[in-house]
């Protein structure tokens, strides 16, 4: 046999050629086509796209069927005609890609957008409990739609791939954001966030010691910045200093501790764990106490926020000013690298979506994937977040005992 017929389509392979063939028939059967639609995500500052033209291009070699609202990747530098080469089906009107099986986006959907749907189906997107309202989640029920959120997503090993990618860019962009914010060009005083000969280095303080907060002290350390790192555990500030295979300033939280490193800081982190509500919140009072013309960069801004005087921002007002310290609370950090973060976000999706298609669709893989089963929060119109049904006084059901039921 030749190279070429080796290759040729339609050919057996060799793995394939081992299975009996009762085997192969219940494979070829297990695979399911699946239709996605990729809506864009603009009128929500959300400028991230869930797929890359190449990871089109893999799908639909794979049988799979996808449509993008055109324009949906131009922010992350990413043309219709790309993804239209790669195999995607450009749509005009946004109505059409909601009409898809499955509906993949960054946003969470509104209240709003829900009538666009047409009830039935899958969604696979950011969650954001802060940005949900109860009117969008009783619509999400009523259309009995089945919602998955990157944010709890977990491999099965209980990773969470989506949020480890996440936290290293917000990590790292806070840094380029201070940066920003404290030279004239943004109002600032005109502070290098570096480290020069003969004048004293910038000042960082960062709240927690997850991946964001490792990260952003990586990148504050390249710059030759003083980093002061705090939070509720020895343990977790240990394997931080050694992780970064250095000694930095490390200190549980203390309130007066905490407050002294807040009078010389130039800079402030909150990066607090994500899927949690910050443990931890830096008072008002604390932040009267910061110097004037500080910057306060909340990462935990969709999870109630990690100062007290924080609150929602976007990417086209992103800072607001209190007590004179500026504060920078948006959401949604990664957007500002949109073509980066949407290369992560995709990298993780598309083993997902092989999977699903390979398994026989959504149902199946949720009840074969226990680390995917993690992301559910509403099946069939019916929730299953317990986060969800705290927030809102909802009643929860199992999942698990649901899965038995269908």
């Amino acid at each position: 046999m030749t190279g070429k017929e080796k290759n040729r389509p339609g050919m057996t392979s060799p793995g394939t050629m081992l299975l009996p063939r009762e085997e192969m028939l219940e494979l070829r059967q297990r695979e399911k086509k699946i239709v996605v639609g990729i809506p864009s995500d603009f009128h929500k500052v959300e400028f991230r796209v869930p797929l890359t033209p190449q990871a089109v291009d893999l799908l639909v070699s794979h049988g799979h069927e996808i449509w993008m609202e055109a324009g949906a990747g131009k922010q992350a530098s990413y043309s219709d005609r790309e993804y239209a080469e790669a195999g995607a089906r450009i749509a005009e009107k946004r109505e059409e890609v909601m009409q898809c099986d499955l509906i993949l986006r960054v946003a969470p959907f509104d209240a709003d957008e829900t009538s666009l749907l047409r009830g039935n189906q899958v969604v696979i997107s950011n969650m954001q409990l802060q940005s949900h309202c109860l009117g969008s989640i009783e619509k999400l029920m009523q259309k009995r739609m089945t919602c998955i959120a990157y944010e709890y997503l977990e491999n099965e090993n209980g990773f969470l791939p989506f949020v480890h990618q996440m936290s290293q860019i917000s990590g790292i962009t806070s840094i380029t954001i201070a940066s920003e914010y404290l030279s004239n060009s943004r109002g600032g005083k005109g502070v290098l966030f570096g480290n020069v000969t003969g004048i004293t280095p910038a000042e960082l303080v960062i709240i927690g010691s997850g991946t964001a907060a490792e990260f952003a002290a990586r990148a504050a350390l390249g710059l030759g910045i003083i980093v002061k790192v705090f939070d509720t555990s020895v343990e977790r500030l240990s394997r931080l200093e050694e992780k970064l295979g250095r000694r930095i300033f490390t200190s549980v939280l203390y309130p007066r501790v905490l407050k002294k490193a807040l009078l010389s800081a130039d800079a402030v982190v909150g990066a607090q764990p994500f899927n949690e509500t910050p443990a931890y919140r830096v008072t008002e009072e604390m932040v009267r106490h910061i110097k004037e013309g500080a910057i306060l960069i909340d990462l935990n801004a969709s999870q109630g926020g990690c100062f007290e005087t924080s609150r929602l921002t976007d990417l086209h007002n992103p800072v607001f000013r209190k007590h004179g310290i500026l504060h920078y609370c948006v959401p949604n950090i990664p957007s500002l690298v949109a073509r980066t973060a949407s290369i992560s976000l995709s990298n993780i999706l598309i083993p997902e979506l092989l999977a699903i298609g390979e398994n026989g669709g959504i149902d199946h893989y949720i009840k074969m994937s226990h680390g995917f089963r993690k992301g559910v929060y509403l099946y069939r119109g019916i929730l299953t977040s317990k986060d969800v049904g705290d927030q809102f006084n909802l009643p929860v059901k199992d999942i698990d005992l649901l899965l038995a039921a269908f």
